[in-house]
């Protein structure tokens, strides 16, 4: 009799009204999540009508883009401190090194110090590499003179000819028994087996960032580890714009020049590199990686903030970062970014500055790698220039720095992009510093991009056609997920 009632049931329209049914009473519990956890009021209203609205095509992608939370990481993380009081004391004498920065940055000091657990630490050398040779030479000298253990961790790693030189050296230092740990992003690489087969048999301990990993987080592909990091005997660490491949040289014949920064870091900073990979590495591995946090000897006189930031914070740390640092600027705020899709947070404070009188401006790519987010930034692009900021088209190659100046007192240097994923959604890392050679030389670096661009206009802006207008409105409507 039940066989021919769900057979009956199963006629007709009927399966309609059950796939309906079944649509509402999934997308009913996850309208009430969104209620309860996105940021933004309009944001949950936006996925409430479209959970409501539309349940079979928007639940799918509340699932995978709804979170802004990776509370799986929170949770490792608790257990991630309780194991750093192993090595409490060790990195308690990072205090000897904390140093209030130059008149004018002592607010972004405290908050630091305050969010992340230090704030500028002295005893150190900086050195900015542009471009990827003398990045990877630098970071690759390093690699070979390791006795200790080295840290690896990057989003896009290719098993291609530079990522195969990066191998080799990793390879050469593991069989002379040096610590190799090597993290990468699953999503941005997508390397063969062969390729981590062969690492592990030199015996490096590789492991992909899996945010999918453990109940509940199985759609958690929107989280990505944004991070590039080496780490040297906690000697030397180097984090940027930079990831391994050969298109960050330039080889790409697609692409072209590409133009790119990183920065490298002597001293007792380098050991907060070391932390950030410690905690991204405990949520892969469930235990921590083969090295020490003895602290190395003071290198130099610069003082370096370095903030890792993600979707795991307690505040909205990369957020309050920018913002710090924006507001501090009476003269200038120069920016090189490969994406400007902004938070309105960091969009009011960019404004703001130039109603302060400071001389606002971004080189950006004249043609990008990402349509969509090329398109919505446009509309932000157009809002900063009727505000009386500059915007500028770097016409040389492909720019993915990722940097900024303000005034002749700080300059940042790190992986964080100008759009809703960086600032609130990915993994991401940032030296900050106000040693007034870093500066100056992170400045003449803007200044020679700026030389190399086109600077946009607000009559070109407004020459634009409808169909552009629209098309700029519509991408926008997705920059939270771009």
């Amino acid at each position: 009799m039940s066989s021919g009632f769900l057979s009956s049931l199963m006629n007709g329209d009927n399966w309609l009204i059950i796939f309906s049914v079944s649509a509402y009473a999934l997308a009913i519990p996850s309208a009430v999540r969104a209620v309860l956890v996105t940021r933004t009021s309009q944001g949950a209203m936006g996925w409430v009508i479209a959970l409501m609205a539309m349940p079979v095509i928007s639940l799918p992608l509340y699932w995978v883009f709804g979170r802004t939370k990776f509370q799986g990481y929170v949770n490792r993380r608790a257990q991630i401190d309780e194991l750093a009081v192993r090595e409490a004391e060790r990195l308690r004498a990072l205090r000897h090194f904390d140093l209030e920065p130059r008149a004018g940055l002592q607010g972004l000091h405290g908050i630091a110090s305050k969010l992340s657990g230090t704030g500028f630490l002295g005893g150190n050398c900086l050195e900015l590499l542009v471009g990827g040779k003398a990045t990877f030479d630098s970071i690759l000298a390093e690699i070979a003179a390791a006795e200790r253990y080295i840290l690896v961790q990057y989003y896009i790693f290719r098993a291609d000819g530079v990522g195969r030189r990066f191998a080799a050296a990793l390879m050469a230092r593991a069989k002379a028994g040096v610590k190799v740990s090597f993290l990468f992003d699953p999503i941005g690489s997508s390397l063969p087996r062969s390729f981590i087969e062969e690492l592990r048999r030199a015996g490096i301990r590789c492991s992909p960032f899996d945010t999918t990993r453990g109940k509940g987080n199985r759609f958690q592909i929107n989280f990505r580890n944004h991070r590039k990091i080496v780490v040297v005997d906690g000697r030397v660490g180097f984090i940027g714009g930079l990831n391994v491949g050969d298109d960050y040289l330039g080889l790409d014949p697609d692409v072209g020049r590409w133009r790119d920064a990183h920065v490298r870091i002597q001293g007792p900073a380098a050991v907060m590199a070391a932390v950030a990979f410690v905690k991204d590495w405990y949520w892969a591995r469930r235990k921590l990686p083969r090295m020490d946090f003895d602290l190395p000897d003071a290198c130099g006189d610069s003082r370096v903030l370095l903030w890792h930031t993600g979707p795991a914070d307690d505040q909205p740390e990369c957020t309050v970062s920018l913002l710090s640092s924006f507001n501090a600027a009476r003269k200038r705020i120069w920016i090189a970014n490969p994406y400007f899709v902004p938070t309105d947070p960091v969009q009011q404070a960019l404004r703001l500055a130039i109603l302060r009188g400071v001389d606002v401006r971004i080189v950006l790519p004249e043609k990008g790698d990402n349509r969509l987010i090329r398109q919505a930034s446009w509309l932000y692009q157009a809002d900063l220039l009727r505000a009386g900021g500059r915007v500028f088209h770097y016409c040389a190659g492909f720019l993915h720095t990722k940097a900024f100046v303000v005034d002749d007192l700080l300059a940042c240097v790190g992986t964080v992009n100008l759009d809703h994923r960086s600032i609130l959604i990915n993994f991401e890392i940032a030296a900050f510093s106000d040693d007034e050679r870093f500066v100056r030389s992170v400045g003449r670096m803007l200044d020679d991009d700026f030389a190399e661009s086109r600077e946009i206009s607000i009559a070109e802006v407004n020459r634009r056609s409808i169909w552009h207008r629209f098309a700029t409105r519509a991408a926008n409507m997705l920059a939270p997920i771009l």
